[in-house]
């Protein structure tokens, strides 16, 4: 007896469509909920879809995203339906704190909710879709971190417009929000694997002043200005103000940790006095050190997914993976490079479908039952 999906993916979202395909889903699952991603070039579509789920009376949340993975593609319209047989437990919050005790508090209350949902049960994942112009994402790990401990796996990703413009990205049944956050306990689920494949440089400097993503010195001197001396001293490459967007991704930041995890940090803006934006905080004193992104196909990162996934779940031939991929990487590699990459996952794992979408950065532990941190850069993938 074949396995019952739980990955659907729509090419049309108009309404009676939707409700044709949740009626269908409805027949199997009666207790049905569903996560939908969508691609940013249907952001219009929400209405329809938190239409077409009230009319069926089943629970909804989603997101959205500059892509959809599908197939070992990227794609531009219809939506991925990631079904639940019971919908579990989630928060839909708009308009996080940046103010740090405000957001202390709001992260107590919300892992006292988590607390509560969590007694006894053995490998719950902790689900996170932020809206990626959230800009201190890192610092809201840390908070979380220090009241759920490793009562869960961490996993999860940004949604959002790949310009970084501000866009209403997350979504329930009559909610859509922005600068905000989608918390999903996943049961009886192992987590995520994150890997990202980028090679150390052994230099390091010091990011002497920085304020959430944006970097104002390395090394006490103005941030742009050490970047440039540091990618033409170890790359050879010259980089302007002009062609700065050109060169960020392929020469992106590592805040160096204690145990040596490294961080990937995609510079994305450039300010007029020489600071830097990156996706993600840099703590003040961070140890950086400039990495090379990876110029071939990236077989052993993708090899270290697949056999993560493996020591996490056991054997996953013919299992239904979610994955997001870095949009970043995506804009290093090239879609050529990275479409490669994607066929290559599917077939390293042997999914029988790997569903997803093109993220603005990701979240994982730095091991399987560690610390959450957040990343650029990489590929995170789970099974569903």
């Amino acid at each position: 007896m074949n396995k019952i999906s739980m990955m659907h993916y729509l090419p049309e979202l108009e309404e009676g469509a939707i409700e044709r395909k949740l009626a269908e889903l409805q027949a199997i699952h009666p207790k049905l909920g569903v996560c939908v991603l969508l691609p940013e070039a249907e952001m219009d579509k929400v209405g329809v879809v938190q239409s077409a789920f009230a009319k069926c009376k089943i629970p909804l949340m989603g997101a959205i995203f500059p892509a959809l993975v599908k197939e070992g593609h990227f794609v531009t319209s219809g939506a991925w339906l990631l079904c639940f047989k019971e919908m579990p437990y989630f928060e839909l919050i708009g308009n996080l704190p940046v103010q740090a005790a405000e957001a202390e508090l709001l992260m107590e209350k919300i892992a006292g909710d988590i607390r509560a949902q969590i007694d006894h049960t053995p490998d719950i994942t902790l689900f996170m879709l932020f809206d990626a112009m959230v800009p201190n994402i890192s610092t809201l790990l840390d908070n979380l971190y220090l009241h759920l401990a490793n009562r869960v796996h961490y996993a999860g990703a940004n949604a959002g417009s790949e310009t970084f413009q501000p866009l209403p990205c997350l979504f329930d049944g009559e909610r859509i929000v922005q600068n905000g956050v989608l918390l999903v306990l996943l049961s009886w689920h192992k987590g995520a694997i994150l890997e990202h494949g980028y090679q150390t440089n052994p230099h390091t400097s010091y990011a002497t002043s920085t304020s959430g993503n944006c970097i104002s010195q390395i090394d006490w001197r103005p941030a742009f200005e050490v970047y440039r001396e540091l990618v033409h001293e170890h790359y050879g490459e010259e980089v302007t103000a002009e062609n700065f967007y050109q060169y960020g991704v392929h020469f992106p930041f590592g805040i160096v940790r204690a145990n040596h995890h490294v961080l990937v940090r995609i510079p994305v803006m450039l300010a007029e006095d020489g600071s830097l934006f990156c996706v993600g905080e840099v703590p003040a004193n961070s140890v950086l050190t400039l990495l090379k992104a990876p110029t071939v196909r990236t077989v052993e990162t993708l090899h270290n997914v697949a056999e993560g996934l493996k020591a996490l779940n056991g054997d996953i031939d013919g299992a239904e993976l979610l994955l997001f991929y870095c949009a970043g990487r995506r804009l290093h590699l090239g879609i050529p490079m990275a479409t490669t990459e994607l066929e290559a996952f599917a077939g390293l794992t042997h999914a029988s479908q790997v569903a997803g979408a093109l993220s603005l950065g990701e979240i994982g532990g730095s091991t399987v039952n560690g610390y959450p941190l957040f990343h650029n850069a990489t590929l995170v993938a789970s099974c569903w």
